[in-house]
């Protein structure tokens, strides 16, 4: 019931807006963390890609170029079918030239994907004559992934519109109106292993098959043509901290698409390596591609990323970054995020594939301080494999770690291998006071199987009796909220692990141990002729125990904690008139009980209290200095 309702609070905290909590079971852990892993995409950024940057090689468009894209485009479909006028050849020639290839960069990004456009009314038209007419204010592009929305998205601002798609097919709008229409040969997803994807396109009108693909630098590199500027220019945009990708493309015959698709078709049929075989043959396609484009998309950080990153590092926290990005990415945003603030070094750890590759470069890395580390999943995984504990004893004194392609099994190994080596502490609750006094009078009474308290008393103590106080503290504060905010500093004293160790654990067993056996013994001595009688005395005092053991734990005070306290109270008095089977109701109106009971009670809890003024009275908390 904690745990809900400090979850309910998370989600209605005014200052983290839009906050959804996911787990009931960590909230009152959150204070505690030392180290928080994150993914950059979704988490540091908003996941909502924006288009920024097409390069061609010998020219790149910018956002504020992009209506020079939307002019080739266009002049493609109006240019005239004959040569042009002798006195403008060569201006004609080249700007036809430059037209051509940004048509065709354009038209691969327009047809390798796997986005789908779908129509809604929005009272404009009903759905199916939406569809129909292809109506642009109904359509909403649908994907698995923002990165293919935005390059869709950005193919129909400059010109050319995916309308329509199905299984088979894919329909574009040309800046004329005119709908081109092509057939889905094949279609290639793209899969971590494999970074890239590709589909194979039959133009209806012409009849060109034409193969187009998409992927990562480090795997197009090998693929396309030889060039002296992929590598170069790939570098720049990632440094600039843009997502890059490598649209090519390969022409091909009819004979060649139906012996690919016979060979295609036999290796999927294949009983042993069928993955394997199917592999092979698609690589046999992806030699000596054209190579059209680079696209750059932008994810913008989140709004509150970097004062929250700066909270937790001043907390004492630190930071790791896990992406699939390459490496200039994965920096440029660490530094916008300020995940590594501007005085800080980065050590960007050096491409290692050996044990004394890998020996040489984290004895570079040990001659650091106070620096931030930069570490691909390749070297990442040949570190942990000869020289765990000294790479994640290293890793562990960074400020910040950012881990760069990535795999998310790699990320699965990180966690797991923080967790053995910090040792963090986890807490578990126990009602021990009660279980004291059942042991104490079981010993007394020779280990007899008699329950001290039953029926409705055991079910009282566990409900209404005490609850209602003890879910009033999730509303107690050491500080007020506006002052952690202001010195985050604070909970630098959670990260220690004081109030939920080992230690407070057997300190309060051996609280529960010492009242538990005041109770019951003072009871036992305390009684007079009947049974009854002790547990009228031991019950009342246990609960009363435990309300003031509330109190005593309560840092500051709050209105519905006094209700909490009062309501249980009356709840117990009250139900004195209907427990005649376990209470007699004549004697808990006597004097002789209600000085038994204050006895009992105040040996139980005054030790406590003055045990209490006195710590903090001789080793105040650090907190006790801004509420004084």
């Amino acid at each position: 019931m904690g745990k809900i309702v400090y979850s309910w609070m998370i989600r209605r905290d005014p200052k983290i807006p839009g906050t959804v909590v996911r787990s009931s079971t960590i909230p009152e852990q959150l204070g505690r963390i030392s180290y928080l892993l994150t993914d950059k995409t979704g988490t540091l950024t908003q996941n909502e890609m924006v288009f920024k940057r097409l390069h061609l090689g010998t020219v790149a468009y910018g956002m504020d170029s992009m209506d020079e894209v939307q002019s080739h485009i266009f002049s493609i479909y109006t240019q005239p079918p004959q040569d042009p006028p002798a006195q403008k050849g060569t201006t004609t020639k080249v700007r036809k030239t430059m037209s051509s290839r940004v048509y065709e960069a354009v038209k691969g990004i327009a047809l390798c994907h796997n986005v789908t456009p779908s129509y809604e009314s929005n009272g404009v038209t009903d759905q199916a004559e939406a569809e129909r007419q292809f109506e642009d204010s109904c359509r909403v592009y649908q994907a698995s992934s923002p990165d293919e929305v935005a390059l869709v998205q950005w193919t129909e601002s400059v010109g050319l519109t995916l309308v329509g798609r199905d299984q088979s097919s894919m329909q574009l709008r040309t800046p004329g109106g005119q709908i081109m229409n092509f057939t889905i040969l094949q279609i290639f997803p793209f899969t971590y292993e494999s970074k890239r994807m590709g589909v194979i396109v039959r133009e209806d009108s012409t009849g060109e098959i034409t193969f187009y693909m998409k992927g990562a630098d480090v795997v197009m590199a090998g693929i396309v043509q030889y060039n002296d500027w992929l590598e170069e220019e790939c570098g720049n945009m990632a440094r600039e901290g843009l997502r890059v990708l490598v649209v090519a493309k390969k022409s091909l015959t009819e004979e060649q698409y139906q012996d690919f698709e016979a060979r295609y078709v036999q290796a999927k049929l294949s009983v042993h390596d069928r993955s394997l075989k199917v592999a092979t043959v698609i690589e046999s396609l992806e030699m000596e591609m054209e190579l059209l484009c680079l696209t750059g998309v932008e994810d913008q950080l989140q709004v509150d990323v970097r004062p929250t990153l700066e909270t937790l590092r001043n907390a004492g926290m630190k930071v790791w970054m896990l992406t699939g990005d390459k490496l200039e990415t994965a920096t440029c945003t660490a530094k916008n995020a300020h995940l590594v603030t501007r005085n800080q070094d980065i050590h960007i750890f050096r491409p290692v594939t050996n044990r004394g590759e890998a020996h040489l470069e984290l004895n570079a890395f040990r001659r650091k301080h106070d620096c931030a580390l930069v570490i691909s999943g390749d070297s990442l995984e040949v570190c942990l494999k000869y020289y765990e504990y000294e790479f994640m004893e290293l890793a562990c004194q960074c400020p910040a770690v950012v881990c760069c392609r990535c795999a998310p099994t790699q990320k699965a190994q990180i966690v797991r291998l923080l967790q053995e080596r910090t040792g963090k502490l986890t807490c578990a609750v126990v009602t021990v006071a009660l279980v004291s006094l059942q042991a104490v009078f079981s010993s007394v009474f020779y280990f007899a199987s008699v329950p001290l308290y039953q029926g409705f008393l055991i079910i009282g103590y566990s409900t209404i009796y005490t609850m209602f106080p003890v879910f009033s503290l999730v509303l107690d504060k050491d500080v007020k909220s506006e002052v952690a905010m202001l010195y985050p500093e604070l909970y630098k004293d959670l990260l220690k692990g004081r109030p939920l160790s080992y230690k407070t654990f057997l300190i309060w067993v051996l609280i529960s141990i010492y009242q538990g056996s005041i109770i019951m013994y003072g009871a036992l001595l305390l009684f007079e002729s009947e049974f009854v009688h002790i547990v009228a005395i031991s019950f009342t005092s246990l609960i009363l125990t435990e309300l003031l053991m509330v109190a005593l734990t309560i840092q500051t005070w709050h209105w519905l904690m006094i209700v909490a306290e009062l309501l249980s109270l009356s709840c117990y008095i009250a139900s004195l008139v209907f427990l005649h089977e376990f209470i007699d109701v004549y004697f808990i109106t006597t004097v002789s009980f209600l000085w038994k009971v204050t006895v009992i009670t105040l040996v139980s809890c005054l030790p406590l209290y003055v045990l209490k003024y006195l710590r903090r009275k001789f080793s105040p908390p650090s907190y006790s200095k801004l509420t004084s």
